[in-house]
């Protein structure tokens, strides 16, 4: 059991600290709300969009590379080197591509009026690709605290200054009588609106690769005789195994984020575009717990599974880790089921017409999640083409769907194609791994706890209790039945956890 309780310390490392932190990040959702209406907070979602496409592109897949070369090479420092030269130098072309472009890239975007946002979108680019070269190296060194401080920081500082810029020299600057004025005067302008959502996440990038910044000089302190130490050799039998992982990058980003682009291009009056697309997005967010605890398993998943993976109990223990990561999920979105009305007021009621979405959003990101799982297969086996398929068929049916249904029924189609697409490459997967990667899993216990969980849900939105105490009382009581159920079967399996000595 000893593997399983290294990867839920993990776990808690890199997750709990994140989390924590970002669900202070929910006192954004409701000052964005409040102060952007749906066609204006649609247009910075927009925006974020097109970032997830252009980073999964400008990281090339070197984050899994360093990972897998790392474990393969004597010389881990050159591996470390060579994807770090690699990846700075490609950023640096990007950033002077995009300023020299960036009047046609926004006429690109439908922002024509707006060249500065392109100019910051870059910036926040070219330092957070830099940045996540940095993150996977203290991933790969299990230095799990560092990240965790670095990450949250990065929160922190994007959260305050959103709350500076929007909220505060706002206020201020509607107050001439305020002795702060004229110091908010001179900096704050407030045509530009939601561009100070980028201008906060251009602060909280540069502080972070500032933080960085001694982890990043470590791979040429010392190495060789040369400052800079780039294996061209290596990088070239790194390239076939990354670009695979680019692919099934893009791929996958179309499978979580295309179908808000795509309604700007298939709905075609743009106001109700942008207010679609704000309404999606900010009920899309409540949602986003789930996919906080993916991030977090995913985070101390991937150097783990790669470590152990020769281990002669990895097999079993995999499957472990697969029905426990389930329950996590289960219990999280339980959570947000049951609690949505009073979670719901983390939105202005502008955006309530959406929060039909949540629900099969949820159960979305938890297929997702036990897909990320399972494609532990063809990344242990050095055939990530399999990653790209996968992720390829997922995006078929997430670009067929969404061109059938936003047109008909808006962005219930895109959340009803996100589901789909979900369940179905989770699905495909497995049946690919079983040669690979052939695991029994607990397939009557993953069922029994999927059905509970939708039969609680079920009964809550049945039963009317007039008082929004008691209501919330009798919500939760339902997820203390979940988890007192998994207590009763999983116990067993919990005591020899506890009882585990070194």
């Amino acid at each position: 059991m000893k593997p399983l309780k290294d990867l839920a310390g993990q776990t808690l490392v890199y997750g709990l600290p994140s989390i924590v932190v970002r669900l202070l990040g929910y006192f954004l959702v409701p000052i964005y709300t409040h102060f952007f209406d749906p066609a204006e907070y649609g247009k910075i979602t927009f925006i974020y969009s097109y970032i997830s496409f252009i980073n999964i592109i400008l990281t090339y897949g070197m984050e899994t590379s360093l990972f897998n070369f790392s474990r393969l090479e004597e010389n881990k420092k050159k591996v470390y080197s060579t994807i770090l030269i690699s990846i700075i130098c490609t950023s640096i072309i990007f950033i002077v591509l995009v300023n020299i472009f960036r009047q046609n890239f926004a006429e690109l975007l439908n922002l024509p009026e707006h060249p500065e946002y392109i100019v910051w979108l870059g910036i926040i680019l070219f330092l957070d690709t830099i940045s996540a070269i940095i993150f996977a190296k203290l991933r790969q060194l299990n230095k799990a605290r560092r990240f965790a401080i670095i990450k949250a920081s990065n929160i922190l500082i994007y959260i305050f200054s959103n709350l500076f810029f929007i909220v505060l020299c706002s206020k201020i600057y509607k107050n001439p009588d305020s002795a702060f004025y004229p110091f908010i005067k001179s900096i704050y302008n407030p045509n530009i609106g939601i561009g100070y959502i980028l201008i906060s996440n251009v602060l909280a990038s540069g502080v972070t690769l500032l933080m960085l910044f001694p982890d990043m000089i470590s791979a040429w302190v010392p190495l060789t005789k040369k400052t800079f130490d780039f294996d061209s050799a290596l990088w070239k039998r790194m390239m076939p195994y990354a670009m695979p992982l680019v692919f099934a990058g893009l791929a996958g980003m179309v499978n979580e984020t295309l179908d808000r682009l795509l309604i700007q291009y298939l709905i075609p009056d743009k106001t109700v575009s942008w207010q679609m697309g704000g309404i999606y997005s900010a009920c899309y967010k409540l949602s986003i717990i789930v996919t906080m605890f993916v991030q977090a398993f995913k985070y101390a998943s991937e150097p783990y599974f790669f470590v152990n993976a020769k281990e002669k109990d990895f097999a079993k223990n995999f499957a472990d880790i697969v029905k426990y990561f389930i329950i996590g999920c289960l219990v999280v979105s339980l959570g947000t089921l049951l609690n949505l009305s009073w979670i719901k007021h983390l939105i202005n009621e502008r955006y309530w017409s959406g929060l039909k979405v949540v629900p099969i959003l949820l159960l979305a990101n938890v297929c997702l999640g036990v897909f990320y799982t399972l494609s532990t297969w063809y990344k242990l086996a050095r055939k990530t083409m399999y990653g790209a398929y996968l992720t390829f068929i997922g995006a078929i049916i997430t670009i067929a769907l969404n061109f059938y249904w936003i047109p008909r029924i808006g962005y219930m189609g895109s959340a009803w194609a996100t589901l789909i697409c979900y369940a179905t490459v989770m699905v495909i997967s497995y049946f690919m791994s079983r040669k690979q990667l052939p695991v029994k899993y607990d397939f009557k216990r993953i069922a029994i706890y999927f059905g509970l969980s939708l039969i609680l849900y079920f009964l809550s939105t049945q039963v009317t209790i007039d008082s929004k105490v008691l209501a919330l009382i009798a919500n939760n009581g339902l997820i203390l039945v979940f988890l007192i159920v998994v207590y009763l079967m999983e116990k067993p399996s919990f005591a020899l956890l506890k009882n585990f000595k070194k």
